[in-house]
């Protein structure tokens, strides 16, 4: 019987989908648009929909007069999901509560003394609300030193008054962040105790077992963080849970073979760290989810690059409200542990992504000096753009592009038509407002977005101490390959990839990544004791073997990826190194230093490798448990035609109004190769090819854009 693996990756306009089948290796892919008032319609049309698809279905698009075609064949469901994230990004956090030490009520107030873009935005910028008001922060009695020594006892009666006035007054969800927890967590698991007797109804979140490391204010908003999230989390993955259940229940009363295993579908969720955990565990630690569909494209991206021969890429996703752009490095991508979600500072371990307001939905405005702008604003996929004939009221990216003529009159391969009169008569209203004609109106429309993309690209390079002109780029997404060319020029890349179905890459990476589990221990020091290092070491991988455990995992099946995060003495931020496995001894030792003086000159330029007056502080020890899946092979295209010959041609504008060869993408061979001006479509995405560039496939059925 076939087994059939599904990604499901929800984003702002398009729901996009991939299968693998697992015997055979075949992948197939499909798009729907979101439901962004419940994600999970969506959810479900798209599985209903990539089972049809690979079932052979004629017409995809029509509901199937059996229900839930196929799901008997479905092993397992990885989905990739901006529910949390979109509830940070809209500041929708009511009802959250904050227990902390007494005496430090005012943590959140106090925050830190770093003011955006600088100090000399000091005189205007205003503070904006903390995630928790003042008012409703209360303390607990009870102190432990930063080795975790109990300092003054836990006021057990102080705990049961804060847990009750929060009952009283409604609060339900609560973040408890307790001083030096990270040390000795044994005040807080008290805390959750008396919140669990004295109010049951409240969902906690507890700092050592969200965030277990220094820094209060950190550990504090990322506790916080977690419990905003929960209830909301909570409810969509168990709205998910219950469909794809009843829908199996549906099957298992049909004559499947499958009878009584319909409960039992894996269904895992992607974590912004790279790896996906199963439903279940996810809803315990909720805040790991966020940046999860951004973190599946750029290890999707890896591994299409990868198999290409290009274990170095900048990844480029271009979706319709956003474009997050990553770093992958031989093979992996950067992660970091100084991240945010707006403007909350989460320190959870996350791919490390810069996301710019520059999608296909992205909106063209005027400023008030007059200055043309694009973004961040999106129409989203409800209106949508004015093409889209569903009410949108203002000019977007994709209404430029459709203008110019550089996409199709319709998306999806014709399941969406597209309005390009209501596309021209907004340009030409737009141009009439600023001054231009509607080509150089819509032209600099893309060109702004380029340069909104191009910045962003910087920021994860050139500030990191990378050359961007080292980097092939991967470019996915619905409108990931739209602005490639541009991009080239601007950037000055050797070469732009764009993998087959680029809109699906995000879905396509859900499926290639292993389950896996961070730990961290702060143990501050310059003197590390090894004895004591190798007990933490053993017990932050316990508590990974036992997550693995839970997952299904042999014990012979785990991996445990050691780091630590060291600094030099008086230094206020740390480096991450990656730290060997195995018996931790002086070789040990000189090996992590080593590295640690690698790296810091990577990035800064400067190290004290040789310096005695500069001694080396350890801060956090790390251990991320992975349980390793089988990733889905990527096959190779037969060669063919060199110099395929167009479908048909159409009027485009690049640098001035001309008929140009359309060229579909699926036709494509192995060594074909294209010559702009022209237009390449396949049912996901499109690739505009500007004069003066070339587009070659590779035998893995890859784009490579190059200036001829």
């Amino acid at each position: 019987m076939r087994s059939v693996r599904i990604g499901v990756d929800t984003g702002g306009t398009f729901t996009d989908v991939v299968a693998v089948d697992e015997q055979t290796g075949e992948i197939t892919t499909t798009k729907t648009p979101s439901t962004p008032a419940n994600p999970a319609d969506g959810f479900m049309e798209g599985v209903r929909k990539v089972l049809r698809k690979a079932a052979g279905a004629e017409d995809v698009t029509e509901a199937s007069d059996t229900g839930d075609v196929g799901l008997e064949a479905v092993s397992a469901v990885v989905h990739g999901t901006t529910v949390a994230t979109n509830q940070l990004l809209e500041d929708r956090i009511a009802d959250l509560g904050f227990v902390t030490t007494e005496g430090f009520e005012f943590i959140l107030e106090i925050a830190r003394q770093s003011v955006p873009d600088g100090y000399g935005n000091s005189y205007f910028w205003v503070k904006p609300p903390r995630i928790v008001p003042v008012h409703r922060v209360r303390t607990v009695g009870g102190r432990l030193d930063h080795t975790g020594a109990e300092v003054r006892p836990f006021d057990e009666e102080q705990a049961v008054a804060t847990a009750r006035w929060f009952r009283d007054r409604g609060v339900t969800a609560i973040g408890v962040c307790f001083l030096h927890s990270y040390a000795n967590p044994s005040h807080e698991l008290r805390m959750r105790e008396v919140l669990e007797r004295e109010h049951p109804d409240a969902v906690v979140s507890i700092s050592c077992d969200v965030l277990r490391e220094y820094r209060e204010y950190e550990r504090s908003v990322t506790t916080l963080v977690d419990a905003a999230v929960k209830p909301t989390m909570r409810r969509y993955i168990a709205n998910l849970a219950e469909r794809l259940e009843a829908a199996s229940r549906v099957q298992d009363a049909e004559p499947s073979g499958r009878a009584g295993q319909g409960s039992g579908m894996p269904f895992s969720v992607m974590k912004s760290n790279g790896g996906v955990l199963s439903a279940a565990e996810v809803v315990h630690q909720p805040i790991t989810t966020v940046l999860s569909g951004p973190a599946a494209g750029a290890l999707g991206a890896a591994l299409i690059a990868a198999t290409a021969g290009h274990p170095s890429v900048i990844t480029l996703d271009g979706g319709g409200t956003s474009t997050d752009v990553a770093v992958v490095v031989d093979g992996e991508p950067s992660l970091t542990t100084e991240g945010s979600i707006g403007r909350y500072p989460c320190k959870i371990p996350m791919i490390d992504i810069v996301t710019v307001g520059a999608g296909g939905g992205s909106v063209a405005w005027i400023s008030p000096e007059g200055t043309p702008k694009v973004g961040p604003r999106s129409a989203g996929a409800d209106p949508g753009p004015l093409c889209y004939g569903r009410g949108g009221t203002e000019v977007t990216v994709t209404d430029a592009h459709v203008f110019l003529g550089r996409v199709p009159p319709h998306l999806l391969g014709g399941e969406i038509p597209l309005d390009a009169d209501a596309a021209r008569e907004g340009i030409e209203a737009l141009a009439g407002k600023i001054g231009l004609s509607p080509e150089r109106t819509a032209a600099g429309i893309l060109e702004i977005s380029a340069f909104n993309q191009s910045n962003a690209i910087r920021q994860i390079t050139v500030k990191r101490g990378l050359d961007v002109r080292d980097f092939p780029m991967v470019a996915f997404g619905g409108s990931g390959p739209l602005l490639v060319c541009r991009l080239i020029d601007i950037l000055g890349l050797p070469s732009v990839i764009v993998p087959p179905d680029p809109g699906n890459v995000s879905a396509f990476g859900l499926l290639t990544v292993d389950v896996k589990n961070d730990y961290v221990r702060t143990f501050v020091t310059r003197d590390l004791s090894l004895e004591t290092a190798g007990e933490i070491f053993g017990d932050l991988e316990g508590q990974a073997a036992s997550a693995l455990d839970r997952e299904g995992f042999a014990a012979g099946a785990h991996v445990y990826a050691r780091s630590a995060d060291l600094r030099y003495y008086g230094q206020a931020y740390e480096v991450r190194v990656p730290a060997p496995s195995g018996p931790l001894d002086e070789a040990w030792r000189a090996e992590v230093l080593d590295r640690f003086h690698t790296e810091h000159r990577k990035l800064y330029g400067y190290g004290y490798r040789d310096d005695p007056r500069h001694g080396v502080e350890w801060v956090n020890l790390r251990v991320s448990g992975i349980g390793p899946i089988t990733r889905p092979a990527i096959a190779r295209r037969p060669h063919g035609d060199p110099r395929p010959e167009p479908v048909a041609s159409r009027e485009v504008f690049y640098d001035e109004w001309g008929a140009v060869p359309i060229h579909r993408r699926p036709d494509l061979t192995a060594g074909a190769e294209i010559t702009g001006p022209a237009v390449i479509e396949e049912y996901g995405s499109t690739l505009p090819l500007h004069p003066g560039f070339t587009a070659t496939m590779d035998e893995f059925g890859n784009l490579e854009v190059r200036r001829a």
